[in-house]
C-alpha cells in the first residue's frame, strides 16, 4: 500500500479509502448518522484520556514521547475515519462544510478582537 501524507493525500481520496473499507466488510449497514457520531464521540474520548488529569504543558511533553504518540496516532485516526465516514454516510462535502463553518467563525471572532484571547465570541 502507498504510503500517504498529508501533503499528497486528498480529501476525496481518503474519504473513498474509509467507504472502500467499510463496503468491503459490508459495513455500511451498521453506518447510521447515529451510529457513526456515538462511533466518533467514544474515539474522540479515547483520544482525549491520554491528556487526562495533565497540565497544559505536560500535554505538550505526552505527543513527544514515542510510545505514547503511537496511541495517540492511532485514536486521533480513528476519529477522522469515523468523521469521514459520517460525511460519506450523510453526503457531507467536508471541504465545503469547513469553508462554510471558518467563514462563520470569522465573523463570530474577527481577529481585531480575538487574537491572543480564549473568551468565548459572545464575551468578546
Amino acid at each position: 500500500m502507498k504510503t500517504l501524507t498529508d501533503a499528497e493525500t486528498t480529501l476525496a481520496e481518503l474519504k473513498t479509502r474509509v467507504l472502500a473499507f467499510a463496503k468491503e466488510r459490508d459495513w455500511e449497514q451498521f453506518h447510521a448518522p447515529k451510529n457513526l457520531s456515538m462511533a466518533l464521540a467514544a474515539e474522540a474520548g479515547e483520544l482525549m484520556e491520554h491528556f487526562l488529569w495533565a497540565e497544559t504543558n505536560a500535554s505538550r511533553e505526552i505527543v513527544r514521547d514515542p510510545a505514547k504518540r503511537a496511541k495517540i496516532e492511532e485514536e486521533l485516526a480513528d476519529v477522522v475515519i469515523y468523521a469521514l465516514e459520517f460525511a460519506n454516510i450523510a453526503g457531507i462535502d467536508v471541504a465545503a462544510a469547513i469553508q462554510r463553518k471558518m467563514a462563520a467563525n470569522a465573523e463570530k471572532y474577527p481577529v481585531e478582537k480575538a487574537r491572543g484571547r480564549s473568551d468565548k465570541y459572545t464575551d468578546l
